[in-house]
């Protein structure tokens, strides 16, 4: 596909040029019986089509002397035919112009809109950064609207004095709607990552911020993750997709939540928020955080894809090429564009460095579980 849009955007630039030669050469050929030389207006008429008003103008320009050259050498401007069709080549001229100044302002305001949507991209999803404590960082986002740089998917990492904190999550719906309530969600997670001792503490920011600000049927199902130095992972799951875990001996698991809970948004029908749960994780260890268009992307035999399967994928030493294995992966597995925002956020335990000067645990005291409902592999 990437190769066919330059490949028909050459055949445009050439038309123009092809028509008129054709028909000079039929009408050269076959006389003037035929009554071909109003044709040679097609040349401007598809030089509008592509290129700016003064490639039209030039091609316009030709035609009218092809035209000219042509009604002479077939003696038409004795009546009225020569003239007709010298009349219908600079109408057709002038309407190619007006075209083509159209569509040159219609491609300057999608380009000033494509420049504001670049601007909202950097303010809402922000690039994460390759590095934050012990942790490497890759990130990638298919938003399922075509030209959108942006959805309704959002993450985020946060390096806070108590450890690594990220957030993947997936509003509900699409559009500018899902927009505002990702950029809502991801304002207080931002504040209450740097200010709260805890996870839960965050959590609960969040669900404050959600139950006031969202309105009607809007939620937002996320994950939101702590990295400490204790060899373990911190998750707090609102109703989303469990992260996947990737071992460095090749096992493959997903950290799912002790109880399920609601999404964020939707604590105001009196269920209780998610228990925090712990997962083993440390050095030489990945954790892949996503959304549901990555675990519900379907091929066209209606089959979701096999993310447990593709673990391999992610065995590349560079997160970012790792991860680009995997979305490349998962697009050929739909077999076209995928029809919903697809994100997806790596952490690749590297080394065991310190984080908030806290000393890092020694090895075999993590465990498999605690009281807060860890969950191992």
């Amino acid at each position: 596909m990437p190769e066919a849009t330059p490949r028909r955007s050459a055949v445009l630039t050439v038309l123009p040029y092809g028509v008129m030669a054709v028909v000079t050469a039929v009408d050269v050929t076959a006389g003037p019986a035929v009554g071909f030389l109003p044709l040679v207006s097609l040349g401007p008429a598809f030089a509008g089509l592509v290129g700016g008003w003064r490639r039209t103008a030039l091609i316009g320009g030709i035609a009218m002397l092809l035209c000219l050259t042509l009604g002479l050498y077939d003696g038409l401007f004795d009546g009225r035919r020569g003239w007709t069709a010298l009349a219908s080549v600079a109408g057709v001229t002038v309407a190619g112009l007006v075209a083509a100044v159209m569509r040159q302002r219609r491609e300057a305001e999608l380009a000033s809109v494509r420049s504001i949507a670049e601007v909202a991209q950097r303010v809402l999803l922000r690039p994460v950064p390759r590095s934050a404590g012990p942790l490497r960082v890759a990130v990638s986002y298919t938003s399922a609207v075509a030209e959108a740089r942006i959805g309704g998917d959002l993450y985020e990492v946060v390096a806070s004095p108590t450890g690594v904190r990220v957030i993947v999550g997936d509003v509900q719906g699409k559009g500018l709607d899902a927009v505002e309530t990702a950029a809502l969600v991801l304002g207080a997670f931002r504040e209450a990552a740097h200010d709260e001792p805890d996870l839960a503490g965050v959590g609960a920011r969040l669900e404050r911020v959600a139950d006031r600000e969202l309105q009607g049927e809007k939620f937002v199902t996320a994950v939101v993750a702590e990295v400490g130095n204790d060899g373990t992972v911190t998750l707090l799951n609102y109703g989303h997709p469990a992260p996947m875990l990737l071992r460095p001996d090749g096992r493959v698991g997903f950290a799912e939540p002790p109880l399920p809970a609601l999404p964020l948004g939707l604590g105001l029908h009196g269920a209780e928020g998610p228990v925090p749960y712990r997962a083993d994780f440390a050095p030489g260890d990945q954790i892949l955080l996503y959304t549901d268009g990555v675990s519900e992307a379907r091929d066209p035999a209606d089959r979701f894809y096999p993310l447990c399967e593709r673990g391999g994928l992610l065995a590349d030493p560079d997160p970012e090429s790792a991860l680009l294995a995997l979305r490349g992966d998962l697009v050929q597995h739909a077999d076209g564009p995928l029809h919903d925002d697809a994100a997806m956020l790596l952490l690749r335990y590297h080394r065991a460095d310190v984080i908030g000067g806290t000393a890092p645990r020694a090895p075999g005291a993590a465990g498999t579980a605690t009281a807060e409902g860890r969950k191992g592999l």
